[in-house]
């Protein structure tokens, strides 16, 4: 609003007109600023670099080397759990990596565990990993009994992909190296299912 001194002035209106043109996005923005830390209704670019922030793994195997890479890298196509809102000319791609950045501070908490390690998995490559490990625990009424688990510590961890791309058993080992506890020996492996004939 303009003192009423000004109200009536053509060249003061233009001018304030020309600076509300100039303006207005940036109130746009300032009053939708909680929408942009939200990553179901962050601007898909924005969803990426607050990715970043919070470590979100975004590894996946359709996007790596693709032309569409304004999308994210390493996108998995289908996320598991993706959230229901969003946009709705979001690609797989992009709801995989709102999914990735949604979970990625629940997935700190329990990194190096057998169920965060699941949960990267499953989050990066849509299909629950089998995971086998040397840990073990156990609870005896008599002391000095057998320790439980294996003397030689090891994980590994076996993907079963329908279509698996070359790249996604270097992709599981880059992502296992990342989620597994530190001291933790390792191996992967990443299969088919297998395929039965109907008789």
């Amino acid at each position: 609003m303009l003192p009423a001194v000004f109200a009536d002035d053509d060249l003061a209106q233009r001018f304030v007109a020309g600076l509300d043109e100039v303006l207005a996005p940036l109130h746009n923005v300032l009053d939708c600023l909680d929408a942009y830390f939200t990553p179901s209704l962050a601007p898909a670019d924005f969803t990426r670099w607050l990715g970043s922030w919070v470590g979100a793994e975004t590894e996946g195997p359709t996007t790596a080397g693709s032309a569409d890479d304004t999308v994210g890298r390493d996108l998995p196509e289908a996320a598991l759990t993706a959230p229901s809102t969003g946009h709705p000319q979001d690609t797989e791609a992009t709801v995989a990596l709102r999914a990735a950045v949604t979970a990625a501070v629940r997935l700190h908490r329990i990194r190096g565990t057998r169920r965060g390690l699941s949960e990267a998995v499953r989050l990066a490559f849509g299909v629950e990993p089998e995971i086998t490990e040397s840990g073990a625990a156990a609870w005896d009424a008599r002391p000095l009994g057998p320790v439980p688990g294996e003397r030689r510590p090891h994980l590994h961890v076996t993907v079963t992909l329908p279509e698996p791309d070359p790249a996604a058993e270097h992709r599981l080992e880059r992502l296992v190296a990342a989620a597994r506890p530190a001291h933790m020996p390792y191996t992967v492996h990443v299969t088919t299912p297998e395929r039965t004939s109907d008789r």
